[in-house]
């Protein structure tokens, strides 16, 4: 059992049969009345985002959440196909669920896979990839102001900020959380 005193960024629970995750959570003890705990939460499933208080003594049930390192293998153009590399099952998923890994995600790349009562409901590229550029402007020379950027596309599709100095067929780090280009690949 989880009780809302116990909530943290991240924390799983189980409320009207549905799973759920922490995004935001605040203990307030007013000068007057019973304290509480303010909550923004997003159900695993679904995707919806909510906010509520609770009583710190509410129970709920904690969600088992199991991750499994998996495979990128193909799309088909209506589903993408993952592979278990221990067991060699393949697991075929639909776009809401890849939607933000895709753009960072290759065939053959690995990706982390979480499941709820043994169905996937989320795919999540790896924090940092380094994916060649295919196509940007060239640089201007003698254009060295400090944060001058320019779009580039990657080998995924992604569109990404880079430096200027950054020319086609480069090899770059990027973080998949936010999209930021870190560096050249090494």
């Amino acid at each position: 059992m989880v009780y809302a005193s116990d909530f943290r960024k991240g924390k799983t629970f189980i409320m009207n049969g549905e799973p759920h995750v922490v995004l935001d959570f605040l203990h307030v003890k007013p000068g007057k009345g019973a304290a509480f705990v303010r909550t923004k939460y997003k159900n695993i499933l679904t995707g919806a985002t909510r906010e509520e208080a609770f009583n710190p003594n509410d129970k709920f049930e904690d969600a088992i959440i199991e991750t499994r390192k998996m495979s990128y293998l193909y799309n088909d153009g209506e589903l993408y196909y993952f592979m278990d590399p221990e067991t060699y099952d393949q697991i075929p998923v639909s776009y809401d669920m890849v939607e933000d890994a895709v753009k960072w995600i290759k065939e053959e790349d690995v990706v982390t896979m979480k499941f709820f009562q043994g169905s996937p409901f989320l795919v999540e590229a790896e924090n940092f990839v380094d994916l060649l550029i295919i196509d940007c402007e060239p640089g201007v020379k003698g254009n060295t102001a400090t944060n001058v950027t320019k779009a580039a596309t990657v080998e995924t599709g992604a569109v990404v900020q880079v430096p200027i100095f950054i020319e086609n067929g480069e090899k770059i780090q990027i973080d998949t959380r936010t999209g930021e280009y870190l560096g050249r690949a090494k």
